[in-house]
This record gives structure tokens, C-alpha cells and sequence, in this order.
């Protein structure tokens, strides 16, 4: 499939993934049509970095995912809708869970509201891996049970089940991307990655951390859009949820002392209670089954994780201006 001259949305596009998502749609030659969230700065979040070239092709509208009239002018007219636009920091969602749910769940609504008015070709929901919980068996495929060990992935759960009944009940052609642990230039030190690599070329003495043993399955970026845009495209996506991930168990601990190896830093660790999540609420170990997404999409992870971590530091040491190292980023 082309994606030269079709018209597509894309939510929380100035955001991580959504910003190097709509990149590559416009790379691909698409017309996009990229929702960021309003501020008096009129900042396009990382959106701003895109290059003139593609930045033509990417036409951005400020607003927010809880005002329905907002979604439902940003999807007339296009041909598919991705859906990215979340709040997705855990710590956060203990202190502010009815933001949560307002943006989550309620903005997801407008979205599939708007898509199915408009009928639109193919709706792809972005959900994660935090609604499985911590792994009943690993690795976790599709079929695993969910579990909200957190407002945040309650949430988020909330959201898929909303896509999924949309369509059973309506026909809508919505499909869900689950991706493990995206990581990449431009994330935020909400994210363990950031928090490490910022933490190390700022110079500080020693790393700053929460809890060491949790597994995590990390994948790069330029991955989890390559999954996204293979979803949108096959077929027979509709109705299906689709893992993304590489299937490599790597513990906080081991991920941090693989990043001082990288960065040739190597510092004591410290664990600060206020990082920890409450007890019952940690997801202790995730680690991906992306059969079914290889098998039906096609689709495989093309980056280790150490290329992947190379041009994470690279970034961060480039960009120091965007990190506080010596604050705790919830």
C-alpha cells in the first residue's frame, strides 16, 4: 500500500511517537493532518524539530482530544486515523486520575465517535503493555489477561475496550496497536531511558533510580511506527489487537548498567523511595509475544537495542536543554 497523497489524521502528534509518526507519513508522501495540543506558545511540541521538507505536508491544528468538536473537524475528511493523543506517566496518574480518564477514555470516544461519522477507511487505537499487568506467563501474547495495576493503564484499558465495542456494535474498522516500551530520541525523563542517560551526562555521581528488578521488553521508536503503519495497512486489521515488541526480557538494573557501558559512565546506583509505584501497583515483568504481528502484518523489529540505545544517548547529549537530571520527572 501507498501512502503517497492519502489523507490521514494523526492525534498527539507533537508528542514522542506521534511526532516521528506523522514524520514518516510525510516522508511516505502522505497529507497529514497532525492535532497537538493547545497552548498560548503556540508550540507544536516536537514538531517543531521536523525538517522544512516534511513540515509542508503536515498540516497542524492545535486543540485538545476532550473537545469533541475539535476531533471531529481534525478527522472530516481523511482517510485514516491514528490515535496517539494520551496522558501515559503512571507516577502522575495517582495524583491526577480523573485527568486521566477525561483524556484517555473520554478523548478516545470522541475519537471513535468522530471516526465512525466520518467513516473513515481504518482507525488505528494506540494502547500499551502496562494493561496487561504484571505477566501471568511470558512472553504475553494478545490473549493474556488484562489488569489495571494503575490509574494510568485502567485507563487505557477503559480506552481499548471503548475501540473494541465500537466494532462490534457499529462495524467501525478500528484496530489496536499494543506496543512494549517504545524508547527513542525525543522521549521524555518520565521514561527510565531518558532518566538514566540524562542522569549520566549530566555528570552525576551516581544514578538515581526507582525499583531495579522490573523486566521490561524495550523497543525503539522507528519500530513502533514501522508496526503502526503496518496495521493501518493490512486488510483484514480490523476488529484485532496487535503486540509490538522484540520479545528481550531486560531488567531496569541490567538496562542501566548497559547504558553506563554505552556512555562509558559507570556510577553507583540508588534507589529513591519516591520513584518506587506502590507495591501492588508495580508491573514486575513484561516481555512481548509479536507472533501474531509478524505472522499477519509482516512486521518484525529491525533495531537491537543497543543500536537503538546509541542514538537515544547521542540525542539526549545533543538536547541537554530538554532534560533536568537532578529533578525527578513524574
Amino acid at each position: 500500500m501507498s501512502w503517497k497523497n492519502r489523507r490521514v489524521a494523526v492525534t498527539g502528534a507533537g508528542g514522542f511517537i506521534g511526532s516521528h509518526l506523522a514524520e514518516e507519513l510525510a516522508r511516505r508522501g502522505a497529507k497529514v493532518r497532525a492535532l497537538v495540543r493547545y497552548n498560548s506558545r503556540n508550540h507544536w511540541g516536537f514538531l517543531e524539530d521536523c525538517e522544512p521538507a516534511l513540515a509542508r505536508r503536515i498540516e497542524v491544528r492545535s486543540g485538545d482530544i476532550q473537545d469533541r468538536d475539535c476531533v471531529d473537524a481534525l478527522v472530516a475528511g481523511t482517510e485514516t486515523v491514528f490515535h496517539l493523543a494520551a496522558l501515559i506517566a503512571i507516577p502522575y496518574s495517582y495524583e491526577a486520575p480523573a485527568s486521566f480518564v477525561a483524556t484517555n477514555v473520554t478523548g478516545t470516544l470522541n475519537v471513535l465517535q468522530a471516526a465512525r461519522r466520518h467513516k473513515v477507511r481504518k482507525l488505528v487505537h494506540t494502547s500499551t503493555s502496562e494493561v496487561y499487568g504484571t505477566a501471568r506467563y511470558a512472553p504475553i501474547d494478545e490473549k493474556h489477561p488484562l489488569q489495571g495495576q494503575s490509574p494510568y493503564s485502567a485507563s487505557k484499558i477503559g480506552a481499548d475496550h471503548l475501540a473494541e465495542s465500537f466494532y462490534r456494535s457499529f462495524g467501525l474498522p478500528v484496530a489496536i496497536a499494543r506496543p512494549f516500551n517504545t524508547y527513542g530520541p525525543r522521549q521524555s525523563a518520565r521514561a527510565v531511558i531518558p532518566a538514566i542517560i540524562s542522569q549520566l551526562a549530566s555528570g552525576a555521581p551516581f544514578l538515581r533510580l526507582g525499583a531495579l528488578s522490573p523486566v521490561r521488553d524495550f523497543n525503539y521508536v522507528a519500530d513502533t511506527v514501522e508496526g503502526f503503519l503496518a496495521v493501518a495497512q493490512a486488510p483484514d486489521s480490523a476488529g484485532e489487537v496487535f503486540n509490538l515488541g522484540c520479545g528481550r526480557a531486560v531488567s531496569i538494573g541490567e538496562t542501566a548498567k548497559l547504558v553506563m557501558e554505552l556512555t562509558g559512565r559507570k556510577v553507583p546506583l540508588r534507589c529513591e523511595r519516591r520513584r518506587l509505584r506502590p507495591d501492588k501497583s508495580e508491573v514486575l515483568k513484561l516481555v512481548c509475544d509479536s507472533g501474531k504481528a509478524r505472522k499477519r502484518l509482516g512486521w518484525r523489529p529491525r533495531w537491537t537495542l543497543e543500536e537503538g540505545l546509541v542514538r537515544t544517548i547521542d540525542y539526549v547529549r545533543r538536547h541537554p536543554e530538554r532534560y533536568k537530571p537532578r529533578l525527578y520527572n513524574v
